[in-house]
């Protein structure tokens, strides 16, 4: 049951990362710029003298956002992978196989979509994204095996150095 779940946890967010890229460019650029107002803001209330560049911060956001999505799931990728009995070496490939080929096929896929484009730099966006979740993942289960079997982890170390 554990597999089932964890492959329909892949497969329903790479749903959400489609449905994200199968958006119109105004309509995309409608929820990133609503979340860049969002953010502006809670900055201004923090800092009302603030100097934002709207345009760059929603730049920021929208690649953020590629990271993101693809942070999360390499996370789930590399779940997935281990409950079906890889090892951990073997999960970190497939992982980033899975998340590198279905990015590249996002962005083609973006290529249909009216005023939409593929960009290289956004696939290494969110190539580096999937990394990252799959070393959260990888760093996450090391350190819980090692509090589950009673040894320190490093932060247990420093804190009684």
């Amino acid at each position: 049951m554990h597999r089932f779940i964890s492959w329909t946890a892949v497969i329903a967010w790479m749903l959400v990362i489609f449905s994200l890229s199968a958006q119109v460019a105004e309509e995309s650029n409608r929820l990133s710029t609503d979340v860049t107002e969002a953010v502006v803001r809670t900055v201004e209330k923090v800092k009302p003298d603030a100097e934002i560049n709207v345009i760059r911060l929603n730049q920021i956001i929208r690649k953020n956002a590629h990271f993101l999505c693809y942070l999360v799931l390499g996370i789930l990728a590399m779940n997935a992978f281990r409950r079906n009995g890889c090892s951990i070496g073997k999960s970190l490939i497939l992982s980033f196989f899975l998340c590198a080929v279905y990015a590249v096929s996002d962005e083609i896929h973006q290529l249909y979509v009216p005023g939409r484009g593929a960009q290289v730099a956004d696939v290494l966006i969110d190539c580096t994204g999937g990394v990252t979740g799959m070393f959260i993942y990888w760093f996450a289960g090391k350190t819980f095996n090692l509090i589950r079997t009673g040894k320190k982890t490093m932060f247990q170390v420093q804190a009684n150095d």
